[in-house]
């Protein structure tokens, strides 16, 4: 049930193309961006995208000479990242404004040509699951691919009408996959985080890009677990070479200090950050001592004036 802190969605869409629209979404926290998320979604995940999964165990992905597993490529095009910042109410220590997260997301992209923020999760009255998240931003791609197509066929009545006898042939529909880090898969196993059932749908209906981090063996865990293994042809492993191991806590306590964080994210978001005073030691006291919104879902029975 629980919402990976820096889930990505990944779409691609994709018209009259033998190729299948290919997507990520990252939804989660967001609390702002880091260099090194930046850096590995656009240094990976569209190459990764662009390959098909090997035919037995996890797909690998080895960034540096750009193989991925025994299958050919060609099998995906990345269209578009979606980045979903989280609600308030997900309940995460220190998660600052919706408001300010949001803003922050599109300072740090807007020199990307490839990945947008997307406030819709964020502006929820309630946490969404991220089951839920993807199946919204799937159905949107679907509606946009139907546009796009009744557009054409309007437009170019005699192109679209051979192009139609092609994809009756070969019909193509845009794929949302959700973007990971490597220690997301853990979260599977976190007593009462998830629900198996949507679990089985996320990684068996819409699947994942991994992310491996230095230290990290997802493609072991994969192995370990009967669930992960059963649909493992789903599960896109990625690896950074390039690593960078700044985490967004440690920016973040960094800021609370008053040390100087530039290089570190965008000078964009630290003027931001530095205008609104977003992160001080009491941003981070914030939802301190209270269990995470599926964790609370999961025990009815908690006394929420004692938690």
């Amino acid at each position: 049930m629980g919402n990976p802190p820096w889930p990505l969605r990944l779409f691609r869409r994709s018209y009259r193309t033998p190729l299948s629209p290919f997507g990520t979404q990252t939804s989660g926290a967001v609390n702002f961006l880091a260099r090194s998320l930046l850096r590995a979604s656009q240094a990976d995940l569209p190459h990764a995208a662009s390959t098909t999964p090997a035919p037995q165990g996890p797909p690998s992905v080895t960034a540096g000479n750009r193989k991925f597993g025994r299958s050919p490529p060609g099998r995906y095009q990345v269209i578009e990242g979606i980045m979903s910042p989280v609600s308030d109410r997900y309940g995460k220590k220190g998660l600052v404004s919706a408001r300010h997260r949001v803003a922050m997301a599109k300072l740090a992209l807007e020199t990307s040509d490839w990945i947008r923020v997307d406030p819709w999760e964020s502006e929820q009255d309630t946490w969404t699951e991220t089951v839920k998240v993807l199946r919204h931003h799937y159905n949107e791609a679907l509606r946009a691919f139907q546009s796009k197509k009744e557009f054409t066929r309007n437009k170019h009545p005699m192109e679209s009408s051979a192009g139609d006898s092609l994809s009756c042939q070969q019909p193509v529909l845009p794929e949302l996959k959700l973007l990971c880090g490597a220690d997301f898969l853990q979260t599977f196993k976190t007593p009462n985080l998830w629900k198996e059932e949507d679990i089985k749908e996320i990684v068996g209906k819409f699947g994942l890009v991994c992310i491996s981090r230095a230290g990290s063996d997802p493609s072991q865990f994969i192995q370990e677990s009967d669930l992960l293994s059963k649909f493992q042809h789903n599960i896109f492993l990625v690896r950074e070479w390039i690593q960078n191991e700044v985490s967004a806590t440690q920016i973040r306590s960094a800021l609370c200090r008053g040390l100087s964080v530039k290089y570190l994210i965008p000078d964009s978001v630290i003027a931001y950050i530095v205008q609104h005073n977003v992160y001080t030691a009491e941003s981070e006291r914030r939802n301190e001592g209270h269990l995470l919104q599926p964790l609370r879902l999961q025990n009815p029975t908690i006394n929420p004036l004692r938690d």
